[in-house]
């Protein structure tokens, strides 16, 4: 009874993710002004491409490979909905974004779905299935509304669909997801190094290192619990060590003048301050959202939650709870966005 139910309830789920199959949204090409990014960064719209989520930032970005083998950042997108906390997706129902390196082939990208348009992430992989954790059909995916998905809102979801399905279509077998908590920047790890996830942290540090110093896609396997990276080169992997050891000193030395331990909790999830404009304040210090913003975004999933922003939590040196800063809305990154 348990497998019918379980295959029942995966039906109904995939349902929900269906829209209308005679659509053609999927079909349209990518923009003129990002062709033309493309060309004055020498990409082409067949070259492979590789994507980025950071969550805390709330950002996207999609690289592209060049003539040269190497990626290059082509545009970085706003988040406008992403929901759970910082930290991996560990069981179905928790509402949280997947967090490490996913691969998204041809038959992971959904031209029906009821979010516009959506690739499934491919979570669970082999390191999630691993360390036990379930949950599917993690998205990204158009409008504004996650539970545990990554929402792009039409527009842009639509924009990377047609880079992702040109670079499919030109023979890439398939391109690699990379998600994160936050950037891997030594103030970001210093603030978080008390987190219970900071080793998992660090793992998938190594790889983005690795993406760093080659810019070619990293060799992603999994063995002893954790993601192993291999450069295939021993001069990749001293730089990497080298990058290491120069940010570990980075956190030493923030820690040395002061740089507090923090756990930045949400009410569920965030969103880029590129969106936070169009939702207004509500009663009860939440957010209404307004028809024109509805018209723009889509679907706004609990608007309420966003509302102030993630809480500062100052943490004792065993990581409890030392005392609240006020809320905060200054987490979201500040820059515009074409």
């Amino acid at each position: 009874m348990k497998r019918i139910a379980l295959a029942a309830s995966l039906v109904l789920a995939l349902a929900a993710c269906q829209g209308d199959p005679r659509s053609t949204r999927h079909l349209a090409p990518i923009p003129q002004a990002t062709l033309s990014l493309m060309d004055s960064k020498g990409m082409s719209k067949s070259d492979p491409i590789l994507i980025r989520a950071f969550k805390k930032e709330s950002e996207m970005e999609v690289w592209k490979r060049g003539s040269n083998g190497k990626y290059a950042l082509l545009k970085t997108y706003p988040i406008c909905r992403w929901s759970g906390q910082l930290g991996p997706k560990v069981q179905t129902g928790d509402r949280q974004a997947p967090e490490g390196f996913y691969t998204i082939t041809p038959g992971q990208m959904n031209p029906n779905s009821n979010y516009y348009l959506s690739f499934d992430t491919g979570f669970p992989n082999a390191y999630d299935q691993q360390m036990g954790r379930t949950g599917s059909l993690l998205m990204v995916h158009g409008a504004c509304s996650s539970r545990g998905c990554f929402a792009m809102t039409d527009q842009n979801i639509a924009e990377i669909y047609a880079i992702a399905r040109e670079a499919l279509s030109a023979g890439q077998r398939g391109f690699q997801f990379q998600s994160y908590p936050f950037r891997m920047t030594a103030e970001n790890l210093a603030k978080h190094r008390l987190d219970p996830n900071i080793a998992f942290w660090k793992n998938l540090k190594e790889g983005s290192d690795t993406f760093e110093v080659t810019r070619e896609e990293p060799q992603v396997g999994v063995g002893n619990g954790r993601y192993v990276f291999d450069a295939g080169d021993p001069s990749v992997a001293a730089a990497v060590a080298q990058i290491q050891q120069r940010d570990e000193q980075q956190v030493a030395n923030l820690i040395a003048r002061g740089v507090q331990p923090v756990r930045l909790v949400y009410a569920d999830g965030g969103q880029n301050q590129a969106f936070r404009e169009a939702l207004s304040p509500g009663e009860d210090v939440s957010l209404a959202v307004d028809a024109s913003a509805r018209n723009r975004l889509g679907d706004v999933s609990r608007p309420e939650a966003l509302a102030a922003g993630p809480r500062e939590i100052l943490l004792n040196a065993n990581g409890s709870p030392r005392q609240r800063s006020p809320a905060s809305t200054s987490y979201a990154s500040q820059r515009s966005y074409e």
